[in-house]
C-alpha cells in the first residue's frame, strides 16, 4: 500500500514539474525555446532513470505533454538527447522557419514499436555524422506517426514502411513539395549521401522557385500600390466633381430661394426641387439665366450643373410657359 502511494506521488510530482516547466518555456521568446527544446526530455529521462515506472504509468504521465513536445519526450526518454535538433513546433511553423532560412525540412516520423526503429535511431539518426549534417543543412521536424500531426503526415506522405524520413519544401499556398522519401533502415553514410544528393539536385530549383515567388509577390505588391494610387486619385477627382455649389432661384412673384447642389447633380434635380416646394401659381415653367440668356429646358434635363456652367454659384429665373 505504501509502495503504491509512493509511486502515485512520484507520478504526480513528475507531472507537476514537467507541466510547470512547459508553462515557463511557452512564455519565452522563440529564440530561447530554440536553445532549450531538449530540456523536457532531459528532465524526464533523468528522473525516470532513478525511478523506473511501469509502461502504463509512463503513458499516463505523457497525457499532459503538449503535442509539440510529445515526440521529443518519447524519443529522448529512449534514445537520449544526442540527436538532430528537432523543432518543437507545429509542422507549418517549421515549414515557415525553413522558408525564411531558405532550407528544406527534414521530416522524421517515429514509430516507437517498430522492430527496426531502435537500430535506426541509435546507429543512424543519432550518429554524429547525421546530426552534424542535418543541423547544418536542414530544419528538422519529428512526430510520432500514430497520433496528431504525425498521423496526418504519415497519411499525406503515404508511408508504407518504417523507419521513415522525408525531405519536403514549401510550395504554393499551404501545400508542400515532397523532394525525397527514405523508407526502411539505412546507414548514416547512406542517409547523408541521399540528403546531399537531394540538396544538389533540388537546391537550385528550390532557390529559383523562391526567387520567382518573391518576384510574384513584389509584382503583386506593385500592382496593389498602383491600384491604391488610382483609387485615391479617383476619390480625389470624385470629390472635386462633387463639390457643392450655391444656386439662387428667383420666382415670378419675386420670391427667392437658395439651395445647395453638387456639381454632379443634373438640371432635372433643380426641377424636382422646385416642384417639391409646391409654390402657388407655378404651373408649366422653364429655367433661364441672364447675361447671356440661356434656357435650361427639357433638352438639358440630364446635363450636370458643372456641364451647364452653373459652378460654383449661379442665379436662375423661373419663367412661366403659357
Amino acid at each position: 500500500m505504501a509502495s503504491s502511494q509512493t509511486s502515485h506521488d512520484l507520478i504526480e510530482g513528475l507531472r507537476t514539474s514537467c507541466n510547470n516547466l512547459v508553462r515557463r518555456m511557452m512564455r519565452l521568446p522563440f529564440g530561447i525555446l530554440h536553445d532549450i527544446s531538449r530540456v523536457i526530455g532531459r528532465e524526464a529521462t533523468g528522473r525516470n532513470s532513478s525511478y523506473p515506472e511501469p509502461l502504463h504509468q509512463l503513458e499516463e504521465f505523457e497525457i499532459n505533454i503538449p503535442e509539440e513536445w510529445y515526440f521529443l519526450n518519447v524519443f529522448e526518454r529512449q534514445y537520449g538527447e544526442s540527436h538532430p535538433f528537432f523543432y518543437a513546433s507545429r509542422f507549418m511553423e517549421a515549414l515557415k522557419i525553413a522558408k525564411n532560412e531558405s532550407k528544406f525540412v527534414f521530416v522524421y516520423l517515429h514509430s516507437p514499436d517498430h522492430p527496426l526503429t531502435p537500430s535506426f535511431c541509435h546507429e543512424t539518426l543519432c550518429s554524429e555524422l547525421a546530426v552534424q549534417f542535418l543541423d547544418a543543412n536542414f530544419v528538422s521536424w519529428g512526430a510520432v506517426a500514430s497520433r496528431g500531426e504525425g498521423l496526418e503526415m504519415a497519411m499525406a506522405l503515404r508511408v508504407t514502411s518504417f523507419p521513415f524520413c522525408a525531405v519536403v519544401a514549401p510550395a504554393t499556398g499551404k501545400s508542400i513539395a515532397v523532394l525525397q522519401k527514405v523508407e526502411g533502415p539505412v546507414s548514416p553514410e547512406a542517409l547523408v549521401e541521399i540528403l546531399q544528393r537531394t540538396l544538389e539536385e533540388q537546391g537550385s530549383a528550390f532557390r529559383l522557385s523562391i526567387t520567382a515567388e518573391e518576384e510574384v509577390i513584389r509584382e503583386n505588391r506593385r500592382l496593389r500600390e498602383e491600384q491604391d494610387k488610382a483609387y485615391l486619385a479617383a476619390l480625389q477627382k470624385d470629390k472635386v466633381f462633387k463639390i457643392a455649389l450655391q444656386l439662387l432661384i428667383r420666382f415670378p412673384n419675386g420670391t427667392k430661394k437658395e439651395q445647395k447642389f453638387t456639381s454632379t447633380d443634373t438640371i432635372r434635380s433643380i426641377y424636382k426641387y422646385i416642384d417639391s416646394l409646391e409654390i402657388p401659381g407655378v404651373g408649366s415653367y422653364q429655367l433661364i439665366s441672364n447675361f447671356p440668356r440661356k434656357v435650361y429646358g427639357h433638352e438639358q434635363l440630364d446635363m450636370t450643373l458643372r456641364e451647364a456652367g452653373l459652378h460654383p454659384n449661379a442665379a436662375l429665373f423661373l419663367e412661366l410657359i403659357s
